[in-house]
């Protein structure tokens, strides 16, 4: 595995060039801010026709351009959608646009990686992937620390285009942690799996059920809210600046006695197997091909359905009432729905 720096990268290579940011959510803002005050003279953010976005970025000082306007200007476009929509974005409003040579860059592999969309053979076709929200890459960089970065490439049509993804990592903040070379096949593949069956689905579920179970058996639910979710920052920060050995270290020797019997009770062999299964889905094509048949479904996607029974539970109801109680979580916010 290769890693890459500052030292590493030509600052310069890009600065000059004409960098559009297609998206101004979480990643996007982060993308487009990080770059312009690391000197990238020209930064255009592309949205779509009436995007509740537009304001934001033109608060932040950016101009903003239709996709389509922005692909026949930019020398590199950033793709900062959603998955579901890049295929059509890229298809309608950037094929026929990007110049020859252009690089055209994404910060997850899905679509490349799976044929949903099928470049240009003259274009340079880049990741870049911050390992963190773009609400951290962009809180880390402007106190001059940085986010870990994936760089890849799947195709090189100019001769330079690690270069130029280099610069790109550098010039977001990565450079000052790490640009870690990788394929679109590698992260991509692993970044599912690891939303679907640790971070995203696996703690969700997790915390879930330990709140049910102790409400079912009687306790109180703000006493369940924060064992079984308030503390798992505790847990998880601990893990985060030192690994499991680290929290170890930290926490009562009857809460690590506790890990060592009863956690494989919880996730044993019947989890590793269903992670297994994740993984193959994975890496069929099938959950890829699954989620892009569910966008097919208009307003009646079960995704929304499945959203709403999620953001009903009583966890959230018990959440909202004791975050009240300590107004301190929302100091130094990461996340300003105003903003970004």
């Amino acid at each position: 595995m290769k890693v890459y720096y500052d030292s590493d990268a030509d600052s310069e290579l890009i600065k000059d060039s004409k960098v559009a940011i297609i998206g101004y959510g979480s990643q996007g803002h982060a993308h487009a801010l990080n770059l312009r005050d690391s000197g990238v003279k020209e930064v255009c953010v592309a949205l779509k026709e009436g995007s509740s976005s537009i304001t934001k970025a033109e608060n932040a000082g950016f101009q903003v351009k239709t996709v389509s306007e922005a692909a026949s200007w930019a020398d590199i476009m950033m793709m900062l959608t959603p998955d579901e929509l890049q295929a059509d974005i890229y298809n309608n409003d950037i094929s026929e646009k990007l110049k020859n040579g252009a690089s055209l860059f994404f910060a997850h592999g899905l679509n490349i990686h799976f044929n949903l969309i099928k470049p240009r053979e003259d274009l340079n076709i880049i990741m870049v992937a911050p390992k963190g929200p773009g609400h951290t890459v962009r809180s880390e960089y402007e106190r001059g620390a940085g986010v870990p970065c994936l760089l890849a490439v799947h195709q090189d049509s100019t001769g330079n285009a690690s270069e130029i993804g280099l610069s790109y990592a550098s010039l977001i903040g990565g450079g000052r942690a790490a640009i870690i070379e990788t394929t679109f096949r590698e992260e991509c593949e692993t970044d599912l799996f690891g939303e679907q069956a640790v971070l995203c689905g696996g703690v969700v579920e997790l915390i879930r059920n330990g709140f049910e179970t102790l409400v079912e058996a009687g306790y109180a639910p703000e006493m369940a809210y924060f064992e079984c979710l308030h503390e798992m920052k505790l847990i998880v920060d601990l893990m985060y600046e030192g690994g499991i050995k680290n929290m170890n270290y930290s926490i009562s020797n009857t809460a690590e006695y506790g890990e060592y019997v009863s956690g494989p009770e919880v996730v044993g062999s019947e989890a590793r197997e269903s992670m297994k299964k994740i993984l193959e889905n994975i890496q069929s094509g099938k959950f890829v091909e699954k989620w892009m048949n569910e966008n097919k479904q208009g307003s009646n996607k079960e995704f929304y359905n499945l959203r709403e029974k999620s953001n009903s539970h009583q966890i959230e109801e018990v959440g909202e009432k004791l975050r009240s109680m300590m107004p301190w979580l929302g100091e130094n916010s990461l996340v300003d729905k105003e903003k970004n």
